[in-house]
C-alpha cells in the first residue's frame, strides 16, 4: 500500500477519531481540519497528525488544506439543525460537498472518499436523507478525473457514540415507563472500528472506486430492542412503550424545543424508512461484543433480563 498525505474533514467527530487511528496504523500522514485545534489535541498522539484550524466552507481556506494531498476524505454531517426548513442540512451537506469537489479539482486531488447515509436519495423522506442523497451523486458526477467512493451506513455505534449513550441518558432521567417513538423502525447498527476499516481498506483499492458501500452490522434490531438493550446494560428497570404513529410525530414535535433536541420531526421522518442494508454487509462486528464495554452499569446489581436478538 502506498503512503498518503490524506485530508480528513470531519475527523474531530465520532468516525473520524477511529478513522484517523486506522489511517495512522497503515503508515498514512493525516492532516485534519478544525475550527478550534485546541479541541481536538487528544488526535495528536497519533503520530503523523497535523491539526489545521480551518473553516471547512471557505473554500480559499480548504484550498490551502488540501494543497500535496493524495486523498481527502469528507465526514462532515448532522443529524439535526437548528431551524425545521432544511437549510442546516443543505449547507453541511450539499453545500460543502461542492466545495470539496470545486477544490479537489484545483488542487488535482485523485482521490475522495465521502460520508454517505443508507437510504440516501434526494427522494428521501428527511431533509436529512434528501440532502444526503443529493451531495453524495454531485460527487459521484466529478468524472474520472477524481476516483470517489461513498459510504452509505447504517446508524453507527461505538464509545462516545450519539445514538446508544444519548438513550442512556434519556432513559436515566425517564422513570418506569418510557415512551418511545417509531419503535418497529429496523436498523442493523455498525461499529465505527468496521466503518474505519471500510474506508482504510478502500483508500488504495482501484476496485472500490465509483462505488457506493453500504454498510450494515451483522444484526438487524428493532429500536425498541436497541432501548431495551441499552436499559438492560445500565441496570435500568423500564418498561419501553412503543408509541403509535401519531403519537411518535406528537413526541417530535414536542422534543423540538427540547434542550439539545434529543428526537426531532426530521429524525421520526427518516425512522419512517428502514436503515438495514439489501445485500452482503461488510461490517462483521456484532453490538453485543462493544456496548457493554461503553455502557457499563452504574449500580452493583445485575439487570436480570437477558437481551435477545434476530439474526
Amino acid at each position: 500500500m502506498r503512503t498518503l498525505t490524506v485530508c480528513v474533514l470531519g475527523g474531530t467527530g465520532f468516525v473520524g477519531r477511529h478513522l484517523c487511528a486506522e489511517l495512522v496504523k497503515r503508515g498514512h500522514q493525516i492532516r485534519v481540519l478544525s475550527r478550534r485545534r485546541e479541541r481536538s489535541r487528544e488526535l495528536l498522539v497519533l503520530p503523523g497528525t497535523r491539526i489545521i484550524e480551518c473553516d471547512v466552507h471557505d473554500a480559499s481556506q480548504l484550498s490551502t488544506c488540501f494543497q500535496g494531498c493524495g486523498a481527502v476524505v469528507n465526514l462532515v454531517g448532522i443529524l439535526n439543525e437548528r431551524g425545521h426548513r432544511g437549510d442546516g442540512f443543505h449547507k453541511a451537506h450539499v453545500e460543502l460537498a461542492h466545495k470539496v469537489i470545486a477544490v479537489c479539482r484545483e488542487s488535482r486531488i485523485p482521490r475522495l472518499l465521502h460520508m454517505s447515509a443508507l437510504n440516501a436519495s434526494p427522494e428521501g423522506s428527511s431533509f436529512y436523507l434528501r440532502t444526503k442523497g443529493q451531495a453524495e451523486n454531485d460527487v459521484h458526477a466529478i468524472g474520472k478525473r477524481i476516483a470517489v467512493t461513498s459510504f452509505r451506513p447504517s446508524v453507527i455505534f461505538g464509545p462516545r457514540d450519539n445514538f446508544l449513550n444519548r438513550f442512556a441518558t434519556l432513559l436515566r432521567w425517564v422513570p418506569g415507563i418510557f415512551p418511545l417513538a417509531c419503535a418497529q423502525a429496523k436498523m442493523a447498527p455498525v461499529y465505527a472500528g468496521d466503518v474505519a476499516r471500510a474506508m482504510a481498506d478502500a483508500l488504495d483499492d482501484p476496485a472500490t472506486y465509483g462505488s457506493r458501500i453500504d454498510l450494515c452490522g451483522p444484526k438487524e434490531y428493532t429500536l425498541k430492542e436497541l432501548v431495551d438493550y441499552t436499559a438492560a446494560l445500565r441496570g435500568y428497570k423500564r418498561i419501553v412503550l412503543g408509541l403509535p404513529n401519531g403519537l411518535s410525530w406528537l413526541q417530535a414535535h414536542f422534543f423540538e424545543f427540547v434542550p439539545g433536541k434529543p428526537f426531532s420531526v426530521d429524525n421520526y421522518r427518516s425512522l419512517q424508512t428502514d436503515s438495514i442494508c439489501p445485500g452482503t454487509t461488510h461490517c462483521p462486528t456484532p453490538l453485543e461484543t462493544i456496548a457493554p464495554g461503553y455502557l457499563p452499569k452504574p449500580s452493583r446489581a445485575m439487570p436480570d433480563q437477558r437481551f435477545h436478538t434476530r439474526h
